[in-house]
């Protein structure tokens, strides 16, 4: 409970500094979490490896680690340098995530510099894609299909109806950006998306979608 309490906090904090980057005033709820992770939940006893972007105070982390194997590789790459610090506080301190720790590397940078040996069976991404400039989104977009093993899995989310909405209410020249984003987010989903899922017990409700590529 206190730590929910403390990651409450320090997203809020974060968001009222960085909101572009955050893009949420409160971490996803454990509903999200479980349908982001649900292809990985399904994962055989073959070693995997796991990329997670912007995880934030770790909601999603900590439920891809109970999915977690001792020959598995996670990575995690996040921008904001409280939000690494407090993934690699819980690493070494909270038992839960303890026991994955040795097969768990958390990278502070932008996901467009993080380069990897191999590519990944499960990519998990909290990033609000609809803050970003549409350069920055079309570069993330390619970085997912890079990092991404032919045949894996991509999951992410976003907040239902809020592309619809900021195109119809967005106003001046984020307008442009925002039109823009959203055909780079219809193509790439149109292209590529498997399945989604609706998740209306979170704060917005969001859609995950789940894509791959071969």
């Amino acid at each position: 409970m206190f730590q929910t309490f403390r990651d409450n906090v320090l997203f809020f904090r974060e968001f009222s500094r960085h909101f572009e980057t955050t893009g949420s005033i409160v971490p996803s709820s454990r509903f999200l979490a479980a349908a982001i992770t649900r292809h990985l939940a399904r994962r055989s006893d073959s070693p995997i490896r796991v990329l997670e972007c912007g995880p934030g105070t770790g909601v999603f982390t900590n439920q891809i680690l109970q999915h977690l194997q001792a020959h598995d590789t996670f990575d995690v790459v996040e921008l904001n340098p409280a939000f690494a610090e407090v993934l690699r506080s819980r690493l070494a301190t909270d038992r839960r995530w303890q026991a994955a720790a040795n097969v768990t590397t958390v990278y502070q940078m932008p996901l467009q510099e993080f380069a990897s040996s191999a590519p990944y069976d499960f990519i998990v991404s909290g990033l609000p894609h609809i803050n970003f400039p549409t350069a920055i989104v079309e570069q993330i977009l390619d970085c997912y299909l890079r990092l991404l093993k032919p045949g894996g899995t991509l999951s992410y989310f976003e907040y239902m109806y809020i592309r619809p909405i900021r195109k119809a209410a967005t106003l001046g020249i984020d307008r442009n950006r925002i039109l823009e984003v959203d055909a780079l987010m219809n193509a790439h989903l149109g292209k590529h998306r498997v399945c989604r899922d609706s998740i209306l017990l979170n704060a917005p409700p969001a859609w995950v979608q789940h894509l791959t590529h071969q």
